[in-house]
């Protein structure tokens, strides 16, 4: 009777061998997936929420626009003062800001202001969501409204 017991341990250490295998195979698939998951998540943060820089710029605005096939969004632009110049463009060319507004609010009033002198506050992604707009340049306020053929003149 004792080797019968002896036997039957052996055979216990042989079949619980694949079962710590199949744990640490479980454990390592487990925490790979989680590397994973919160390496994608970091990316996506970074990519499409982190606010890369913020700023104002001033020109005058050309249009804002409502447009889109799926996410309907407000896009503008506005002309810079001066003049820039590309190597895949030959010739002098006006410097362009292409935006996005999220606001429906501030598009509304940016859409009555076409033609008009504006200096905007946004903030720069460094990617572009279809749900916030084509640009990675979201205006988020208005900071003056003047009319570009009679410019206040400023006190000295």
């Amino acid at each position: 009777m004792i080797m019968e017991e002896n036997t039957n341990d052996y055979y216990d250490v042989e079949e619980a061998q694949p079962e710590k295998k199949k744990r640490g195979c479980l454990r390592f698939f487990f925490f790979l997936f989680l590397l994973l998951l919160i390496g994608g998540g970091g990316y996506g943060y970074f990519k499409y929420y982190f606010v890369f820089g913020e700023g104002v710029k001033a020109g005058e605005l050309n249009y804002v626009v409502y447009k889109g096939y799926l996410f309907k969004t407000y896009e503008g632009k506005m002309i810079q003062s001066g003049y820039s110049s590309s190597e895949s463009a030959p010739g002098i060319q006006s410097n362009e800001f292409l935006f996005s507004v999220e606001r429906k609010d501030l598009a509304e009033r940016l859409m009555r202001s076409g033609g008009k002198q504006v200096e905007l506050h946004y903030k720069e992604y460094n990617g572009a969501l279809p749900w916030r707009g084509y640009s990675k340049y979201v205006v988020d306020s208005i900071l003056v409204i003047t009319d570009a053929a009679h410019p206040e003149s400023l006190p000295f």
